[in-house]
């Protein structure tokens, strides 16, 4: 089976929880990876997502002394950023 990884960057104009990861993260952007594989017997290329990660701490952290790869839910990411553009506006 074929397998890739694509990238984004989630920006948060303010502090925001997301299920599975200990207290409030900060405002910011973070870049967010996702996992994906080939569905087979497609008639057309068709990839289902398998998997989503965070990179914490956020990209303005300046020297972070540890960095993590952190399993997420992609639907809590969404609300997240969602909830997010509706307080900024």
């Amino acid at each position: 089976m074929t397998d890739r990884t694509t990238h984004s960057i989630a920006h948060f104009a303010a502090p925001f929880v997301l299920g599975g990861l200990e207290g409030q993260l900060p405002a910011g952007d973070y870049d967010i990876d996702h996992d994906e594989e080939v569905i087979e017997g497609m008639s057309r290329l068709a990839w289902r997502r398998v998997a989503t990660f965070i990179h914490l701490p956020a990209r303005a952290v300046k020297n972070p002394t540890t960095s993590q790869l952190v399993a997420i839910d992609y639907l809590e990411l969404e609300t997240a950023l969602k909830r997010d553009r509706e307080n900024a506006a």
